[in-house]
């Protein structure tokens, strides 16, 4: 299996607990591609949603159905998670554009407090 950076996958998030993600669902491959081609067992990767709230954009960044996404869903930036890569089902569903993950890199540097809100 190959994992790249900006991709969106399944993965099994059960169990979840408190607001955590608990279920099948697309997550954003969101780690360093240099750490994903030393084949690292475990992926940073931010989950979706498409329950879409609009006016947070430091907590979300939406992207937009395409390939195998069929919805328009929200990317949680305020709920990254290091994944073991056998939680991976299926994927990739689709490789988001170069806009979007600049979106999602200053969503994750604010969060993090890596940049200036």
């Amino acid at each position: 299996m190959t994992i790249r950076r900006g991709e969106i996958w399944l993965a099994d998030l059960r169990p979840g607990r408190g607001t955590e993600p608990g279920k099948i669902r697309p997550v954003l491959v969101v780690q360093a591609q240099a750490l994903l081609d030393a084949g690292h067992p475990s992926t940073l990767v931010a989950p979706l949603s498409t329950q879409l709230v609009r006016g947070i954009r430091i907590l979300r960044v939406r992207a937009v159905a395409q390939g195998d996404l069929h919805e328009d869903s929200d990317v949680l930036i305020d709920q990254i998670l290091a994944i073991d890569n056998l939680r991976f089902s299926r994927g990739p569903l689709v490789l988001l554009d170069r806009a979007t993950m600049a979106h999602v890199d200053q969503a994750l540097a604010r969060v993090l407090g890596l940049a200036d809100a």
